[in-house]
């Protein structure tokens, strides 16, 4: 089964995924569709896509199977129901939406309509992460008791730029964020207590964010992010049997170094194909395949549960 692909905003992490198709045998980029003709056609021609459209509802008319949705977070709602009422199956860039209200109506419409919908948080593809969650449920790492890390990425304030810009989904924790709460998640399930500390740009977006997932038990999670100073962008999951750091950087992992009771220490490499994003388009094209709605790795319960997790943050940092 060749799973024809339409990708729906041509910005800059479209740019990326374009070229990640050549990676995945059973996915064909076939077109995509912008609310402007000329960036559409631009798009297209730089990198070899048969059709573009100058609108999305034309995109999502087309014969496509798939539609990778690239916009900003704040425009996911619209396009993504506007996709799923045509019947496509979605990829939707994370954060998946601006708010828990939105990615409900996302998932509400997907379930009734039996189309598969999955948030495109690519790192839980890589090989090195499923080889990590392979040794977590494997027992070898035991009972998982912490998981800590950060990802912390310098940027100069901007506020044109869609990162800081409030109306298109700017800030820390739907750019940041959402990649370590999800990581955390995978391993220790969806807290029950949320703190978070943190500063805000001038402009109303959060800067930055010390956050402190718990659970009733004394599992806990702590996370580090934000713009405005460098970090080394690590995690580690930590057992009572043993625990392994996720070399820098873990969102895009390709290292492991892992450390069990009583047995040398060993670093394991697992590279990626492409740049990384063709493993979750592999994922999605096997779920097609398969007749799936939602994915096991990524379902649509972790994304919901995510973005509660986000809310809580930003409106204890005041947003």
């Amino acid at each position: 089964m060749t799973v024809r692909w339409g990708i729906a905003g041509p910005g800059r992490i479209a740019a990326t995924m374009a070229g990640e198709f050549a990676h995945v045998p059973d996915a064909e980029l076939v077109a995509v569709g912008s609310r402007s003709a000329d960036r559409a056609q631009l798009f297209a021609d730089r990198y070899g896509i048969p059709y573009a459209f100058g609108s999305y509802d034309d995109l999502f008319a087309a014969d496509v199977d798939a539609i990778y949705l690239a916009t900003p977070h704040a425009q996911h709602t619209e396009l993504a129901l506007a996709a799923i009422e045509a019947g496509k199956a979605l990829l939707v860039e994370k954060s998946f939406t601006t708010t828990v209200e939105d990615t409900a109506a996302i998932i509400d419409a997907a379930r009734a309509r039996n189309v598969f919908v999955m948030e495109a948080m690519w790192t839980r593809f890589l090989p090195a992460i499923a080889h990590l969650r392979g040794l977590v449920a494997s027992g070898a790492l035991g009972e998982v008791r912490a998981v800590y890390g950060d990802l912390l990425a310098f940027r100069e304030f901007d506020p044109s730029d869609r990162l800081f810009d409030p109306t298109l989904g700017g800030g820390a924790v739907l750019d940041l964020g959402v990649y370590v709460i999800s990581f955390a998640q995978q391993f220790l399930g969806t807290p029950e207590v949320v703190h978070a500390v943190g500063g805000l740009f001038g402009n109303g977006v959060e800067a930055e964010a010390g956050i402190l997932l718990g659970w009733p038990d004394g599992r806990y999670s702590t996370q580090a992010i934000g713009f405005t100073a460098p970090g080394p962008g690590r995690q580690v999951v930590a057992g009572t049997k043993g625990w392994v750091e996720v070399k820098p950087r873990f969102h895009r992992a390709e290292e492991l170094s892992v450390h069990l009771l009583g047995e040398p220490a060993e670093e394991r490499a697992f590279p990626r194909t492409g740049t990384g994003y063709s493993h979750e388009l592999a994922h999605v094209c096997e779920c097609l395949a398969a007749g799936a709605t939602e994915s096991p790795v990524m379902p649509l319960a972790d994304t919901l549960a995510v973005q509660q997790v986000m809310a809580e943050v930003l409106s204890q940092l005041g947003r």
